[in-house]
């Protein structure tokens, strides 16, 4: 995530062997123990379950999620590094989390910005929740309003999100 593969050896402490042979034994373990439930993207038919339930509930069809970054201040950064990771307007080094996660808590979709990624469009735009979308290989989810009928669903936002068609922002 644009961090070269030694970078941690000082701040962790051990071997760039080590740490590499740490890190995979962790990912495989993770991806052993959830990948077929867990980590994969939305089917047709979980769109289809997640439009219905947000048509019930809040009477938004076509609604797959809403998309938000959260920050987290992190309090033993590097001094050489909390350039990279402080904004303006969060004062100190934060590590930033996108997310999109639906009302059962299952998420979706996760990706940590990486350096000098401060703030939600700067995550965005590194992110790769819409490549899938934009090579084509998206799911026709389609839903009606008001006659209209859509091919995709949208993500709700807060007001920081650029207009894409994809996004429609909370009131």
């Amino acid at each position: 995530m644009g961090e070269s593969p030694d970078t941690m050896d000082d701040y962790m402490r051990m071997s760039e062997r080590t740490a590499r042979e740490s890190l995979y034994t962790l990912s495989r373990g993770v991806v052993e123990t959830f990948g077929d439930v867990y980590l994969r993207k939305p089917s047709l038919h979980d769109l289809q379950e997640l439009y219905a339930a947000h048509e019930e509930r809040h009477g938004f069809p076509g609604m797959i999620e809403s998309i938000d970054c959260t920050h987290w201040k992190w309090k033993n950064c590097l001094v050489a590094w909390k350039g990279q990771y402080a904004s303006g307007h969060h004062g100190s080094p934060s590590l930033v989390l996108e997310v999109v996660a639906s009302q059962d808590l299952w998420i979706w979709h996760a990706f940590f910005g990486v350096v000098g990624s401060n703030n939600d469009v700067n995550v965005l735009d590194q992110s790769p929740i819409f490549d899938y979308l934009l090579n084509g290989k998206a799911l026709d989810a389609h839903f009606t309003v008001n006659g209209n009928e859509y091919k995709y669903g949208y993500y709700l936002i807060d007001g920081i999100y650029p207009q894409y068609s994809t996004f429609v922002k909370a009131f």
